[in-house]
């Protein structure tokens, strides 16, 4: 029979006790608060930074490919990729899928409104997976009949909102070239990525009218966007699909190319190790303080122990599994708060955000349970061996004193 754990039983949360309860009580609520709080931090910040990468990487994809030159507009010059390259992108396992694109300034006039926009053209190849999620009307352009999709077009609600347009209206484009030239297209579908510079900068249509207007040849293309399976590896196959390219191309990951995000995103994980450390100190000093109380109150008790001959390992280990016992209902508590908040937030979007400022209209929430059962492992190891220090108050207490001790 373990002895302690049979002492620490009967004075535990269940027994009556005098000046300890309210102190229990919040060192309870310490660590319940305490890894609650880590848990929506982890959730809420690897919800905005996946949320984030997908608006980003579902409109320039996760690597781009461009001609080798000191070509500096956003207009690129035109290549047709040779075999080395095609290859290179099909036979590499962890490209998903790759597409032709490219983009042309250009000046809509409606309504008796000027917006300048980036004309961004794009083949039947394209993924319209991630625009279809942010359509807020109409849809995709149809590539079945090529002179029918020429001369569609889908704008961004910002673009939309600022000309009073709307799906099924037309308005002509100018095209900045020399002479410039002109278009008559219709809206087939608006969209909303939440991401200003894109709402505000691009327009999406068919690359064979840049290629009529550039005087093109058939394949020839400014870019070549890739997609990745796994956004985790986005360096290891940056490397390979720059190292498979043929000599006069070049290529650049989304990170690159939008580094102003990224840098933000790299930031909140900063915010997220300081607050997750906060929070455990705030857990572990509310246990300490409800520890040393209890081995005040329980002085006579110690007292009487020693007499009989117990060892002060004994003792220390009575109070040990009293506190470890606290923790164990701190973090049981803390788990309901925590997740339930977490999925609350997940099924709801019950909490708001200034989407001009975050890029979200919602507080996103990722939960990965691994994360929660190490943020658990971690309180309760980090507690327990931190509670061994003001334990050994016990080996101080002189019997004889204790004894008379009330």
């Amino acid at each position: 029979m373990n002895v302690e754990y049979f002492i620490s039983n009967r004075i535990s949360l269940k027994a009556e006790r005098t000046f300890s309860k309210l102190i229990v009580r919040i060192a309870i609520a310490g660590v319940m608060l305490s890894l609650a709080v880590m848990i929506l931090s982890l959730a809420i910040i690897k919800g905005f930074k996946t949320e984030i990468q997908d608006k980003v990487r579902g409109f320039v994809g996760d690597v781009q490919i461009y001609r080798f030159d000191l070509n500096g507009s956003f207009e690129k010059s035109p290549f047709i990729a040779n075999d080395t390259t095609i290859n290179g992108l099909k036979n590499n396992p962890q490209i998903a899928s790759f597409y032709p694109f490219t983009t042309k300034p250009a000046i809509i006039v409606a309504n008796g409104e000027v917006e300048g926009v980036n004309y961004k053209g794009i083949d039947s190849t394209y993924n319209w997976a991630y625009i279809k999620k942010h359509l807020v009307s109409g849809n995709v352009i149809d590539f079945s009949d090529s002179t029918k999709g020429a001369q569609q077009i889908l704008i961004s609600e910002y673009t939309a909102k600022r000309l009073m347009l709307k799906t099924g209206d037309s308005f002509v484009m100018h095209f900045v070239q020399n002479p410039p030239r002109k278009r008559k297209l219709t809206i087939v579908g608006i969209y909303k990525i939440g991401i200003e510079n894109i709402d505000k900068g691009f327009v999406i249509g068919d690359i064979s009218l840049i290629r009529r207007l550039n005087n093109w040849q058939a394949e020839e293309t400014g870019g070549i966007e890739v997609r990745i399976k796994d956004f985790k590896l986005l360096k290891t196959v940056a490397d390979d699909v720059y190292s498979n390219l043929e000599l006069r191309l070049k290529s650049r990951s989304v990170e690159e190319s939008t580094p102003e995000i990224f840098t933000w995103l790299s930031l909140l994980d900063v915010n997220t190790k300081v607050l997750i450390i906060l929070m455990l100190i705030v857990g572990v000093i509310n246990m300490i303080t409800a520890l040393l109380i209890m081995i005040l109150e329980r002085t006579n008790m110690i007292g009487i122990l020693k007499a009989m001959g117990m060892k002060n390992s004994s003792i220390r280990k009575i109070f040990l599994y009293n506190a470890i016992y606290l923790v164990g209902i701190g973090l049981f508590l803390g788990n309901i708060l925590g997740l339930g908040l977490c999925f609350l937030q997940q099924y709801t979007h019950l909490f708001k955000l200034e989407q001009t400022n975050y890029y979200l209209d919602y507080v996103p929430i990722e939960v990965h349970f691994s994360d929660v059962l190490l943020l658990n492992l971690a309180t309760v190891v980090i507690c327990t061996l931190v509670l061994i220090v003001p334990s050994m108050l016990v080996s101080r207490i002189s019997p004889l004193k204790a004894i008379r001790f009330k």
